[in-house]
């Protein structure tokens, strides 16, 4: 009754803010000592006052100060005032009288929330041909499926995805983001609707079913924890294709890799195509989702964080996050495949010790550049046995004196030779100067059209393993930096090259609420696939 009695402007704490400010101090320390109310309706409250004391014609005389209540203020105002408040704000303010909950009634108040909270940006007047109010958008759709927007990784076995959930229209909709044809590494991702979620008529939101070539049908959500829900396909019918099974694995190959089984000649390829299909089929769309953030940004990384489509040799192209952790950077699998799964860690770079590789001629050799990446990695190895495995503040290994082959990248340059250590020239990332690079000879490629001018190299460790990931061992390689949107990692053991290139996507709600839950979602998605 206390935050009644404050709206509606009697009781004892009827009097705007003007006619507090006039109060005495005993007063003032009286008011104080009243019971605390919500924050959000004392700024209701506030802003009804300014309002009232900007627009009102009232005079303030010394002897009578103005009331000032909400309940005197036109309808109209109210209408603005309640349409600049959060949505989920406006249901308790519907309990404190009939004439609130009469004016909340207005389209207009939740045409507004859905456009500055979701981006509803359609004209919502279309909705009353169906009988459909803003206020049923907002409530029974966009408020109700809120947790689910932004990004997921299904769980498909090793596979992984990326599973983008955005607000479309009047609808929501789940849309698979898959890489570009292989090699195509620089080609724009392609996407395929999963689901999608919409107001039929006043009683509640539709869920339904995309996957399949026989158009939309019934199907059902779960939410099953705030980072966490699930989809199930009621009508599984709809996803069989006449021709059967042959047809069905047809259609999804020139899907998938946009070629037939016959333009396929490797026979291990193959193999990996024909089983991704087998085992990713079989869920027929019902899966589980877990939420997955973009990496956070910091002002010295090398380049900005996000999303990379890689090449992995016979596997295709594969979805890697490149994220930054002090001294060093990582790449993670959001999609993988049966040697290394989704959620692992396919590559890691040391930062503190930076590579100048050798002219081009010398870079053909593979010998050469393998001598050169080995020699750190030994030194790298020595320096941990040294320092018994201890950890800086920031839980990484704290590096040992700097040796020949080993430059922080913001102190002095260092570039391998002969065991003599020579001053190399600091090249910022954002400077645009770079070095001719050339893959070795032997060193194979899915995409030949790579870069051939690189800015900077540093030591690393990719992660290979065994078909079911099994015995998997990290092994030495040499990252290297093209641009702020391309990189590339040399697999010494595997003697093969891997190029990244950025998504170039804007993604909505996948930001991470702080550096520890992004570290944890790391460690979430990697325990599923250990």
């Amino acid at each position: 009754m206390a935050v009644c009695a404050r709206l509606c402007g009697v009781g004892p704490s009827r009097g705007c803010r003007r006619r507090q400010q006039r109060r005495g101090p005993a007063e003032t320390a009286a008011a104080d000592s009243e019971p605390d109310t919500d924050p959000e309706e004392e700024r209701i409250e506030a802003g009804a006052a300014a309002l009232s004391g900007a627009g009102g014609g009232r005079s303030a005389g010394p002897s009578s100060p103005p009331r000032c209540s909400l309940l005197e203020l036109p309808p109209e105002l109210l209408v603005e005032i309640f349409g600049s408040l959060p949505g989920t704000d406006l249901p308790s303010l519907a309990q404190v009288c009939t004439k609130f909950r009469r004016i909340l009634h207005t389209d207009t108040i939740w045409r507004r929330r859905c456009r500055e909270e979701y981006g509803v940006c359609e004209n919502l007047r279309k909705l009353e041909i169906t009988g459909v109010s803003c206020r049923d958008v907002y409530a029974k759709l966009l408020h109700r499926y809120r947790h689910i927007l932004g990004l997921w990784q299904p769980d498909i076995g090793p596979y992984g995805g990326l599973l983008n959930v955005v607000v479309d229209g009047f609808f929501i909709i789940g849309w698979m983001y898959l890489p570009p044809h292989d090699p195509h590494v620089d080609d724009p991702m392609r996407f395929k609707p999963l689901f999608r979620i919409h107001l039929m008529e006043r009683k509640s939101a539709t869920v339904e079913c995309m996957y399949g070539h026989r158009g939309p049908h019934n199907g059902h959500i779960q939410i099953m924890k705030k980072d966490e829900f699930s989809t199930k396909c009621n009508q599984t019918d709809h996803h069989r294709m006449s021709g059967g099974r042959q047809e069905e694995f047809r259609t999804w190959l020139r899907e998938e890799w946009g070629r037939t089984l016959e333009d396929i000649f490797h026979e291990h390829m193959q193999e990996l195509i024909l089983m991704k299909f087998i085992y990713t089929s079989q869920y027929d769309n019902c899966l589980t989702y877990r939420r997955i953030y973009l990496p956070p940004s910091h002002p010295d990384d090398l380049i900005r964080p996000g999303l990379f489509k890689g090449t992995y040799g016979s596997h295709g192209l594969e979805i890697v996050m490149l994220s930054f952790h002090g001294k060093h950077a990582r790449g993670t699998k959001i999609t993988g495949d049966p040697n290394i799964p989704a959620g692992q860690q396919t590559v890691e770079i040391d930062l503190r010790y930076r590579i100048q590789l050798p002219d081009v001629e010398s870079l053909r050799d593979f010998s050469e550049l393998s001598r050169i990446v080995l020699e750190v990695g030994e030194q790298v190895r020595q320096e941990q046995q040294q320092e018994g495995g201890p950890e800086d503040s920031e839980g990484e290994p704290r590096p040992g004196p700097v040796q020949p082959h080993a430059e922080p990248p913001a102190e002095q340059g260092r570039e391998p030779g002969d065991g003599e250590a020579l001053a190399a020239a600091e090249q910022p990332v954002q400077s645009g100067q770079g070095q001719p690079f050339v893959l070795p000879v032997g060193v194979s490629s899915r995409n030949e059209d790579y870069p051939r001018t690189c800015r900077m190299c540093f030591y690393g460790t990719g992660l290979i393993a065994g078909h079911g990931f099994t015995s998997p061992e990290r092994t030495p390689g040499v990252f290297v930096l093209f641009d702020e949107d391309r990189f590339g990692f040399i697999w010494l053991e595997l003697k093969s090259f891997s190029l990244y290139s950025r998504i170039q996507a804007t993604f909505r709600n996948a930001d991470s609420p702080s550096p520890q839950a992004f570290e944890e979602m790391l460690k979430n998605i990697q325990s599923l696939t250990s």
